[in-house]
């Protein structure tokens, strides 16, 4: 199991919000897909997998505030 977490971001930036899932709960996943949208109030960027496998379950909704380290997703 893996987490896939926000990564840092630009100094002084401690958030974003997520826009939009490129995936879906039970998607295979590889390393590197793009999986999901985040946007802050100056860039909006995408997150990619850190591993292989099926996208278990998603933790943060579109919509949510995720702060930098804060678990996405989980993939099994």
């Amino acid at each position: 199991m893996a987490e896939l977490k926000l990564p840092e971001l630009a100094e002084g930036v401690n958030e974003a919000v997520v826009s939009f899932w490129h995936r879906k709960e039970g998607d295979d996943i590889k390393d590197g897909d793009e999986i999901v949208e985040m946007a802050t109030d100056k860039a909006a960027f995408n997150v990619p997998s850190r591993s292989s496998g099926v996208l278990k379950r998603i933790v943060a909704k579109e919509g949510d505030t995720v702060k930098v380290g804060g678990v996405l997703a989980i993939i099994e």
